[in-house]
């Protein structure tokens, strides 16, 4: 019988290797895919599992490329030619001038200047917005009479239209504005926008109004995953409101506190408007002047495209490290 059980090992053992048939042993199975569907190709590789899905978002990703990732390609390449502006159709020589427009970028005080400006914006713009944002969306998210009332009154200012908004502002900070008659003797000589050290500081406590609906809004969405069995929690252990956001509410709510910061940062690096309306163009004397104003005003008003290209280049680098930078400490380890 032993001589038996052995030989029924023996075949069991050769039925996983050899065919029904008696032939020569199976190859290596083709690997399958984790969820144990058909051995996953080339091509589903490089697609995905679902290839369709390609094809509803082949609309935004065209718009991307043609929008965003070809005009950067194109400006790389301009930063380094001696570009200018010619009639449609016409045979230009643009010879290609190495570092040259970046030399000239450097060189300019003008340009430090706007990235100094803009680095001043950024100091008071950023931070200000994640503070007001999450102080404002909590006191939202806990309110029970009118709360789309009020809502709709933070997200009002950011979805009007600059032009009309910048009136209204306009209205209150000129040399004879509502806010100077109310400060009487206190009000600063020069005016608000017409002051070298105010000129900025105005401009970035405009674009916080303005843009403190936005913000909020994804304070509010990102509010609804705290759990509240947490406020809970602090509260049984005798913390208050107080204590429950820092312990609770500010950690909870950190992915979000990271995508305002990136936000705010690259919006306040493309600053364009606000300035050339505010302040007629970057006054007094460029203290006001942004890199993207700048931009417009070599490329377009002074007919130097090559050198606005040069600034951008620099300008995109520079977002970039800022980026990363808050990616890395505000973060932290989620990131």
């Amino acid at each position: 019988m032993s001589a038996d059980v052995a030989g029924a090992v023996g075949r069991t053992g050769d039925s996983s290797d050899r065919p029904a048939g008696g032939g020569p042993p199976h190859a290596a199975p083709a690997r399958r895919d984790e969820r144990g569907g058909k051995p996953r190709r080339g091509l589903t590789r490089i697609l995905g599992a679902q290839p369709h899905g390609l094809l509803f978002s082949a609309p935004y990703i065209v718009f991307v490329i043609l929008v965003f990732a070809w005009p950067i390609v194109f400006a790389v390449w301009m930063s380094f030619q001696d570009y200018f502006f010619a009639a449609p159709g016409a045979d230009v020589d643009r010879p290609f001038v190495g570092f040259d427009n970046y030399i000239t970028v450097i060189n300019d005080p003008r340009v430090w200047q706007s990235f100094r400006n803009v680095g001043v914006f950024l100091i008071i713009n950023v931070p200000l917005t994640v503070v007001l944002s999450i102080i404002l969306a909590t006191a939202l998210d806990r309110i029970v009479h009118a709360r789309t009332f009020f809502r709709v009154s933070y997200y009002l200012p950011y979805v009007t239209a600059s032009v009309a908004v910048v009136a209204v502002w306009l209205f209150l900070f000129s040399q004879n504005g509502l806010v100077n008659q109310i400060l009487g003797p206190l009000a600063p000589s020069p005016s608000w926008l017409i002051n070298s050290a105010l000129a900025m500081p105005t401009i970035a406590l405009f674009v916080t109004w303005k843009g403190l609906g936005f913000y909020i809004l994804l304070y509010l969405a990102a509010l609804q995953n705290v759990p509240r069995e947490l406020y809970e929690s602090v509260s049984m252990d005798g913390g208050g409101r107080i204590r429950q956001f820092f312990t609770v509410t500010v950690p909870g709510v950190r992915p979000a506190t990271l995508l305002v910061v990136l936000l705010s940062t690259i919006t306040g690096a493309n600053l364009f408007t606000e300035p050339y309306l505010l302040t007629g163009g970057g006054g007094p004397n460029g203290a006001s002047a942004s890199p993207v104003l700048l931009i417009y005003q070599r490329g377009i008003e002074q007919g130097n495209p090559d050198v606005a290209a040069a600034i951008g280049v620099i300008l995109i680098i520079f977002v970039l490290i800022i980026a990363a930078l808050q990616r890395r400490f505000v973060g932290g380890e989620e990131s």
